[in-house]
């Protein structure tokens, strides 16, 4: 009786002690999270390799862990991580959230982007606590577009076999052949080139002293037009004014004799047209007389009948 009474003794202090244990050790959680704050963070990505527990790092600054992961009621297109952070990190405006995936499939969370000087962030967000805004990592982008990527290096690996085919490569070789025979034709006529150039060489010679010939003509008309051609142009002005001048008189001229014109017009020409009718009328009457003095003598004048010739 007295050893089964011992077991029970041994028992029920074991079962105190652990559960002063238990007690402790739910005491030292409670103190260590005493000192911990709690985000949200919504990504819209794949959370592969992301677990309770999993690490979260502030620019690769153990900051704390995952606490919760899983689908948001709200919108399912998200996963919610919840994470709890020391409270001495600064989660300022403009830190970000990313997933650093690795090939070895273990992913923790990165923070980063804190600008000094911005207030906290504080806000409670749709779930209770604040929000940390959440941006596609490189490596996970990488990762999860890894199908996509195998496909396109699959069609671009089909396109190579079709291009370098035995029919397009007999071509390629035909172009190499062409192009190594060109280039031998080109080094054969290396001493022409060489000709052409220094040829070349003289011509740009020649057209640079054309050039400076040129140049001083521009220089000498320049001056000249500076010198002399604000002479010509006092001369060309004055004779301008001459011309003018002699417009003006011309069109003066051309007045006072307007009212002539239009008296000899309307006067003088009549009386000389009929002086010229009268002129015409007495000329073709001296005529007359003349022609009659010629054909029958001066006894035509008279007037009178000649008598006939007496016969006794």
């Amino acid at each position: 009786m007295e050893t089964r009474a011992n077991y029970v003794w041994v028992g029920a202090v074991s079962l105190v002690l652990l559960a002063l244990l238990a007690a402790f050790v739910v005491w030292l959680a409670q103190l260590g999270t005493q000192n911990r704050k709690e985000y949200d963070i919504f990504f819209a990505q794949s959370v592969g390799g992301l677990a309770n527990g999993s690490q979260v790092t502030f620019k690769g600054v153990p900051a704390g862990q995952v606490t919760e992961i899983d689908l948001w009621r709200q919108d399912p297109e998200f996963v919610r991580v919840r994470v709890s952070l020391d409270e001495d990190i600064p989660i300022l405006q403009g830190t970000t959230a990313q997933i650093s995936a690795s090939f070895t499939g273990v992913s923790t969370v990165s923070l980063g982007g804190s600008v000094k000087g911005a207030p906290p962030i504080t806000e409670p967000g749709p779930e209770g606590v604040p929000v940390i805004p959440a941006e596609p990592g490189g490596l996970g982008e990488i990762l999860a577009s890894a199908p996509l990527l195998l496909e396109r290096v699959a069609t671009l690996t089909d396109r190579l076999t079709r291009l370098l085919s035995d029919e397009n490569q007999a071509s390629i070789a035909g172009i190499l052949a062409n192009t190594d025979r060109m280039s031998g034709q080109i080094a054969d006529m290396g001493p022409e080139f060489r000709a052409a150039l220094v040829e070349l060489k003289g011509t740009l010679a020649q057209s640079t002293e054309t050039l400076a010939a040129f140049e001083g003509t521009l220089r000498s008309t320049d001056s000249l037009l500076n010198t002399e051609g604000q002479s010509l142009a006092r001369e060309m002005r004055t004779t301008m004014q001459s011309a003018r001048a002699a417009a003006d008189s011309l069109e003066a001229m051309m007045q006072d004799a307007r009212p002539a014109a239009r008296e000899l017009s309307a006067t003088t020409l009549p009386l000389a047209n009929a002086t010229l009718q009268e002129l015409r009328r007495t000329s073709a009457a001296l005529r007359a007389v003349t022609e009659r003095l010629e054909a029958e003598g001066a006894g035509s004048l008279m007037g009178g009948t000649p008598l006939p010739d007496y016969e006794p």
